[in-house]
């Protein structure tokens, strides 16, 4: 999937993956390729400078852990973070239910006419 497909859904992503627990950032990106059943592959350059950001912005906290006997920094959603993540799944669901509505499947013209038009301003068809 191309890389801007994610744009501006990058900071749900990232909350969405922390909400189970802690990760240190190279869990981050490989839970949200997993997740998405390998179709989103993050990039290290987007992905810390994206869970730095969220950090300043009181989402995320930070703090050094061991892994696999090596330190590593985990991050972990706040209370901000859990609201925060509520509100972008909330914001999802409006806005894919919209473009499932515009997407779905056709409407005949008269249907698509006659909702957006009044009797008087539909096209009249032919009797042939």
């Amino acid at each position: 999937m191309r890389t801007d497909a994610v744009r501006g859904h990058l900071d749900a992503l990232l909350l969405a993956v922390l909400e189970p627990g802690p990760l240190h950032g190279y869990a981050v990106i490989t839970a949200v390729q997993q997740r998405s059943g390998g179709v989103l592959e993050l990039r290290t350059g987007t992905v810390y400078p994206a869970l730095s950001r969220l950090e300043r912005l009181g989402l995320l906290r930070s703090g050094w852990q061991p892994v696999a006997d090596r330190p590593r920094r985990c991050y972990e959603l706040t209370d901000a973070g859990r609201r925060g993540l509520a509100a972008e799944r909330s914001t999802w669901q409006q806005f894919t239910a919209a473009i499932s509505a515009v997407l779905g499947s056709a409407m005949p013209d008269s249907a698509v006419l006659g909702s957006a038009m009044p009797d008087s301003a539909v096209p009249a068809r032919s009797a042939t």
